[in-house]
């Protein structure tokens, strides 16, 4: 099992976020933190960690975004799983061991769960996030049920997928798992909560509209679809993230 993790400037929770994956009743895994040209503590943090738990595991890169990063754990990574988990959210204990287990019931390369969605103090923000209990590719497209947090990906049947670096640090994540969709052809989800997304409130808006251009992107230039279909998936997208964050 391999867990990924890029960080930049995250010394804020990066400790609180090791702690939930040192927490894991699950407990044969290795954590590659990807210091991600941080200038803060982060570097400093994750070595302490690496100091007395030889299963955690600390590189550095010159500032290149999360898919940069992602990337380069992917390439370390020494498991047959990838997970990836950002900087600031965190796993329930079980977070591995359920996700396994899902793996193994349904026979499949791609899982993922229901999640809490917490402010910067660690306190619930809106009604928790519960995906639908499977997806397809084209289910995919119109809306990111897969929340990075919570995917677990097989690598035996079709290796390693990595992320597309163009897109730095805005859509990496959703390419990531269209790519795998489309080899794996179905994923499913745990309805049970396994994670914590952490929210910032205050740059919620400004980041939506921003990933407007990226995410059209995506459908025109990785996943080659034509003007109109973009549009239609754009829109989809666009009405999904509203109902999302709703409540």
């Amino acid at each position: 099992m391999s867990i990924v993790t890029p960080v930049y400037n995250g010394e804020q929770y990066l400790s609180e976020t090791i702690e939930s994956v040192l927490a894991q009743t699950y407990t044969d895994w290795e954590m590659l933190i990807i210091n991600d040209g941080s200038n803060d503590k982060s570097m400093d943090i994750a070595q302490s960690y690496a100091d007395k738990d030889e299963r955690i595991k600390v590189y550095s890169q010159s500032n290149a975004g999360s898919a940069a990063a992602r990337n380069n754990g992917i390439r370390r990574a020494e498991g047959r799983y990838i997970a990836l988990l950002d900087a600031d959210d965190l796993w329930e204990p079980l977070f591995l061991k359920r996700q396994l287990q899902l793996m193994e019931e349904k026979h499949c390369q791609l899982v993922y769960g229901a999640h809490k969605r917490i402010n910067g103090k660690g306190e619930e923000i809106l009604q928790p996030f519960i995906p639908p209990k499977q997806l397809y590719y084209k289910d995919l497209l119109k809306t990111c049920s897969i929340s990075c947090l919570t995917g677990l990906y097989d690598t035996y049947p079709y290796g390693k997928v990595y992320l597309h670096e163009e897109f730095r640090s805005l859509r990496d994540d959703y390419v990531y798992w269209l790519t795998i969709l489309r080899k794996t052809g179905v994923a499913y989800g745990n309805q049970g909560i396994v994670g914590s997304y952490r929210i910032h409130v205050s740059s919620l808006t400004a980041n939506k509209l921003k990933m407007v251009k990226p995410q059209y992107r995506v459908y025109r230039e990785v996943e080659k679809l034509g003007v109109l279909k973009s549009c239609y998936y754009l829109i989809n997208w666009a009405i999904h993230g509203v109902f999302k964050y709703w409540k």
